[in-house]
């Protein structure tokens, strides 16, 4: 068999392991679209009227503000999945399954890849399941079918570029626990960007790194293609950052698993 074709069925097999733990663990996943969905309902029913009325919109109040929350919900919730991930590799990395792995005939990358695939489809069942109560709760987008398409391929690329970042930091981490804490400033970032208030409102320090940060361009583009409010330079600084994130974790990932499965 070339190392293509195994390459391909490993990680395949890998995936399919991933896909049966989250149906085995469902508590999990539960709990990764839940803490989304609370903010997304806080948010809009809690603040959301005040909110709305400060965005300067022809019609303000919650449903003004949750067209505007949505996006910044939707990059919650890739890394909330992203720190899911983070767990579910350190747990492989302290429970000896990858001892176990190391003494099979197995394309070795493909327990990495096993990780990310089954991450990226965690996350997308995760943002439909945002995106269906957003609309229950007031958000209005706009967007053709070419546009939800290209929202989510951003989406999609978002998805890959953290979770081969929390693949990184999961492998880095020395334990379960210090996995699941790594990743959360990826859940905080939205907060310090464009995604629940505009920066312009924001003091000048904290203004220039929102609008500096990574997660910034990846929701205003979002906002452009559902609201049609524009792109601008948005859409290649959000491939650019998903580029350099996606790029740094993969090397990341691939030089602590060389080293943590040497031994």
């Amino acid at each position: 068999m070339s190392t293509v074709a195994l390459a391909v069925r490993d990680s395949g097999t890998m995936l399919r392991r991933s896909l049966l733990r989250m149906r085995r663990y469902p508590s999990m996943t539960f709990m990764l679209i839940g803490m989304p969905v609370v903010f997304l309902l806080l948010f809009v029913y809690v603040f959301g009227g005040t909110l709305g009325n400060g965005l300067g919109a022809a019609s303000g109040g919650h449903e003004a503000y949750a067209n505007y929350v949505v996006p910044g919900i939707l990059l919650m919730a890739i890394a909330g999945t992203a720190q899911g991930t983070a767990i579910t590799v350190a747990m492989d990395m302290t429970e000896g399954i990858i001892a176990r792995f190391r003494t099979m005939a197995i394309f070795r990358p493909s327990v990495l890849t096993g990780h990310v695939l089954g991450a990226v489809v965690q996350t997308m069942l995760g943002l439909a399941v945002v995106v269906g109560i957003a609309l229950l709760v007031g958000f209005r987008p706009n967007a053709n079918p070419v546009e939800w398409l290209a929202a989510a391929g951003v989406l999609a690329m978002t998805g890959v570029a953290l979770t081969w970042l929390s693949v990184a930091l999961g492998l880095a981490a020395d334990s379960v626990e210090s996995a699941s804490n790594l990743p959360m400033p990826l859940v905080l970032l939205p907060f310090l960007g464009s995604g629940f208030v505009p920066t312009e409102s924001m003091p000048t320090a904290v203004r220039w790194f929102a609008e500096y940060q990574p997660f910034t361009p990846i929701m205003e583009t979002l906002r452009g293609l559902l609201l049609g409010t524009g792109i601008g330079a948005d859409a290649g600084a959000a491939a650019a950052w998903c580029a350099g994130i996606t790029v740094v974790g993969f090397l990341w990932a691939r030089r602590r698993y060389n080293r943590n499965t040497a031994r």
